[in-house]
């Protein structure tokens, strides 16, 4: 099954045409504001129908939430049979929000966007300042959904940024507590710079001339807006930096486009999009989900020569004339571990020489670094296993503890997509311990020590 969620993020082309009027100041609409008449207000289809959604071939349907805190999420079904190539539903400019809109003026977003801020920050400021208005506000029954979404995935979990301390220990052991720690700290940076929007961009200066961010909104209450759109935002291709992030409701938004299917769907099934060729980490960072047969999941393991080594020089012009860095990032991905192994070998090899006849023997010759001695294979394979077995002990669960506890029917949401993704990076990480004494089984002599290795590189 490919990576999908129910109509979440995706990546595609669009053609942009000419830009609709800012959504903020004296050109919306006088009225707007306001439901129609028989359209109850926060009613977001109808909503969506009263200011331009054509008709069209899906319906919102409630899944329950299963720790029973939160209300039902909404989610996206088909309303009638569709076949590939339908058209579920298409959405007009008038109901896209991107930076350039919000700011009034592309050249300050294209500004604003180069500096300190991300996208997101600005749209997440722009809709903080519009739910403040409440009703009054065009896009009320917008931001009232995504109140009620809580950037929840399909396991009805929130994004780990909005998981408390006791909450986010689910991840010990993980790299994905680390990634979120810094994501987090990245927001917390953007939120000390939202005065600078506030001066810089005329349209929310002269809408709001006495609200200044960081006095009027709270580091969290600006955390929990930036985490629900990122949970339902659009990178845009082949359009200006200014509009390459799309926000509208019925998520994915879609900027002059429509939603077609790629295959049948039968009325009332959940229509999903798939969101790009993330890893798990991704998702669960994201998207609050974690797919179990995501064929893009990966683990990450730094290797970098060791700058202590007297040769670090030669070695370093070695690697690059090998399309490798001093310090290089290795992708292992799911079901190609052992693929992944034989690619870090070479990289590894040249860690361990050490006598200088082989030092320039290596780069005399061209080509990844083959096995030099059977000790110093020995060796580098030996340290894998250590990186691995290592890795695997940093987690205060077995993979046998994490099955037991995901049999649990009583597990909290949160804990069990924390138990979800680690069992799945525990898998990888014993998928490359096997493939590596896989390795070791091939080697001419067992009885070999491992080469000795004062300047060995780093694994992390």
């Amino acid at each position: 099954m490919d990576v999908a969620h129910l109509l979440g993020p995706r990546f595609f082309s669009s053609v942009p045409s000419p830009s609709p009027p800012p959504l903020a100041g004296p050109q919306r609409e006088e009225g707007r504001s306001q439901a129609l008449k028989g359209a109850e207000v926060g009613d977001l289809k109808a909503w969506l129908h009263a200011h331009g959604l054509p008709p069209c071939k899906v319906v919102l349907r409630e899944r329950p939430s299963p720790d029973g805190k939160h209300r039902p999420i909404h989610y996206v079904a088909a309303s009638e049979d569709l076949q590939a190539g339908d058209v579920a539903f298409s959405v007009p400019n008038s109901l896209v929000v991107t930076l350039d809109r919000v700011l009034g003026n592309e050249t300050i977003a294209e500004l604003l966007t180069t500096n300190k801020l991300s996208e997101l920050a600005c749209l997440a400021l722009y809709l903080m300042y519009e739910k403040k208005q409440g009703k009054k506000s065009f896009w009320y029954p917008f931001i009232r959904e995504l109140d009620r979404q809580r950037g929840r995935g399909q396991l009805a979990v929130e994004s780990p940024l909005l998981w408390s301390e006791a909450e986010l220990d689910y991840l010990s052991g993980s790299p994905t507590k680390a990634e979120v720690l810094e994501r987090a700290e990245g927001i917390r940076r953007e939120y000390n710079e939202l005065d600078t929007v506030w001066f810089m961009a005329g349209s929310l200066f002269k809408q709001y001339p006495f609200d200044i961010p960081t006095e009027a909104f709270p580091f969290e209450i600006f955390k929990q807006a930036f985490v629900a759109v990122q949970s339902c935002i659009v990178h845009l291709q082949k359009v200006s930096l200014a509009r390459r992030f799309a926000l509208v409701p019925l998520g994915p938004p879609y900027w002059l486009t429509r939603l077609v299917v790629d295959r049948p769907y039968k009325a009332g099934e959940p229509i999903v999009v798939w969101c790009g060729p993330q890893p798990n980490s991704r998702l669960l960072l994201n998207y609050g989900f974690v797919d179990e047969d995501n064929p893009y999941d990966r683990i990450v393991i730094e290797a970098s020569l060791n700058t202590e080594d007297p040769q670090y020089q030669e070695k370093r012009m070695v690697a690059q004339r090998n399309g490798k860095l001093s310090v290089q990032v290795f992708q292992v991905h799911v079901g190609r571990e052992k693929e992944a192994i034989s690619e870090m070998l070479p990289y590894l090899r040249l860690g361990y020489v050490s006598d200088p006849a082989e030092m320039h023997s290596v780069i005399s010759s061209q080509g990844p670094i083959c096995p030099v001695s059977p000790c110093m294979e020995r060796a580098v394979l030996d340290q894998l296993v250590d990186h691995f077995e290592f890795r695997l002990a940093r987690y205060p669960t077995t993979l046998e503890e994490d099955e037991a506890m995901l049999a649990d029917g009583n597990l909290d949401p949160k804990n069990r997509v924390a138990a979800k993704i680690l069992r799945l990076e525990k898998k990888m990480l014993h998928a490359c311990l096997q493939a590596t004494y896989e390795f070791i089984d091939k080697l001419p002599d067992h009885t070999v020590s491992p080469c000795p290795a004062p300047f060995a590189p780093l694994l992390k």
